[in-house]
């Protein structure tokens, strides 16, 4: 396997599976550890995992095929995340989608993960992100917005393009 895994990393998931009574157990922290790491699963990690987990590749491809968290390309720097479930999207997600991938120049009908051409954002719809009453809500990285509205998305792009760090910040809404 070409997949270099950094010691630090390896150490980490050598403890990982420990937690688990039975090596299989450990699959889906072990791919969140690598998607961490590296921001993406890509094949040779899988390969990389079935052997540490002592399975076969395809136990693990499941995983990353099954669940929306783990993505099989790199993301942007900044990944916008957009709730698509039904209080959202009564409360205007599906426009809000619109206007963000017009905004970053990315099809809105298209499903999965898109990246933006300088490849800084990455938009996506998920599933409920568990803030019903402010619909419809937003992240950016790890930062979360409530009742977004497409100007408040143009105010959260345009900080992260021009301070950097500004979807770490407080959020607007």
């Amino acid at each position: 396997m070409s997949l270099k895994i950094p010691q630090d990393l390896e150490a980490e998931i050598d403890v990982l599976i420990t937690h688990y009574p039975q090596k299989r157990s450990a699959s889906v922290m072990l791919l969140h550890a690598v998607q961490e790491h590296f921001g993406y699963i890509s094949k040779e990690s899988i390969e990389w995992i079935a052997h540490k987990l002592e399975l076969r590749p395809i136990n693990i491809y499941e995983l990353v095929t099954f669940y929306p968290m783990f993505r099989e390309k790199p993301a942007g720097h900044y990944v916008l995340k957009i709730c698509r479930t039904l209080p959202c999207a009564l409360g205007g997600a599906e426009n809000l989608h619109k206007h963000v991938c017009s905004k970053l120049g990315l099809s809105a009908d298209k499903q999965g993960l898109q990246t933006s051409a300088d490849g800084k954002f990455s938009v996506e719809w998920v599933e409920c992100m568990a803030s019903c009453g402010t619909a419809p809500v937003m992240m950016c990285n790890e930062a979360f917005y409530e009742g977004v509205r497409p100007a408040n998305a143009d105010e959260i792009i345009e900080g992260c393009s021009h301070q950097g760090n500004a979807a770490e910040g407080d959020a607007v809404g």
